[in-house]
């Protein structure tokens, strides 16, 4: 049976941001369910009807009843044999105050409190038993940026399941059209052989074989696709550590029919023995010829 995470912790640490990561991980995330309904929220049959790999639930003082109610409810389900992890989001209080200035949201203890200090300082003092007995991780996010938070769950989710893919495409383009706005990194390939000046070659795209003989065999080819796939193996996995989700990969000719395919697919073909999701396309190659 799959992990269900529960997100909770002190207001302003970050919870919707560890959500919206962890439905780019590919979970099904809900947002301030009451926990009396977790049960049956459970019992619908929203994973096995979809892709997603599990569930994750934002869950905290925004509902009345949760601190009166949550460890029966969790109890229970841990007895129908759920796997339940508890993350316990939190911050210190210099930290939860000014990005509560920041965001000038309305703390949910503000209408009891006088200042937002003093609702931080009663939320947390309510949090603790949650916090120190039942929380199965916490984490401090005082130091955090959005992106690092969002690493830091991206790891949680890789951790529970097959990890958080990043999608890739290689695209190739002819600049005489414009750069693919969609472009990531783009690499420049004109400084190859052009099959368009071989009269015999010029009718055809990369696609064909003899011009992708032509412009594969090069030495120059050769050494740039060894140095070029070199840099991506280097950079994907970074790119994937920094929780990118998408990398558009674009290699471009003049008119992006013959030097830019042949590359390309040669670069989506070596690519693709380690990333199998790896996608092709060739946006230019029916404009001339």
């Amino acid at each position: 049976m799959k992990t269900i995470f529960i997100i909770t912790g002190q207001s302003g640490s970050g919870k919707s941001t560890a959500l919206a990561a962890f439905e780019d991980a590919g979970y099904y995330c809900v947002d301030n369910l009451p926990v009396s309904l977790l049960a049956k929220f459970l019992e619908l049959p929203v994973e096995k009807e979809t892709h997603f790999k599990g569930f994750v639930l934002g869950m905290d003082l925004r509902e009345r009843g949760f601190l009166t109610s949550y460890r029966s409810v969790f109890d229970e389900l841990r007895a129908a044999g759920h796997n339940l992890e508890i993350i316990f989001l939190e911050a210190d209080n210099s930290t939860l105050t000014r990005r509560y200035s920041q965001t000038r949201r309305t703390h949910p203890f503000a209408g009891k409190m006088q200042s937002v200090a003093e609702a931080i300082d009663r939320e947390a003092q309510e949090l603790q038993p949650l916090r120190n007995e039942d929380a199965t991780r916490i984490i401090d996010t005082s130091a955090f940026n959005v992106h690092k938070l969002k690493q830091v769950i991206g790891a949680l989710a890789a951790d529970s399941q097959d990890g958080i893919q990043l999608k890739i495409t290689i695209v190739s383009f002819g600049f005489k059209y414009g750069l693919p706005e969609e472009a990531d990194l783009t690499v420049d390939v004109r400084f190859l052989k052009n099959p368009y000046f071989v009269p015999e070659l010029k009718p055809f795209s990369g696609l064909d074989p003899n011009v992708k003989d032509f412009v594969l065999s090069d030495e120059t080819t050769r050494t740039f696709l060894t140095h070029y796939v070199d840099l991506l193996e280097f950079l994907i996995p970074l790119y994937q550590k920094e929780g990118k989700r998408y990398l558009t990969i674009a290699v471009g000719c003049t008119g992006g029919r013959h030097r830019s395919v042949a590359v390309s697919s040669e670069i989506h073909r070596q690519l693709k023995a380690r990333y199998p999701d790896a996608r092709l396309t060739h946006r230019d190659i029916g404009n001339e010829g």
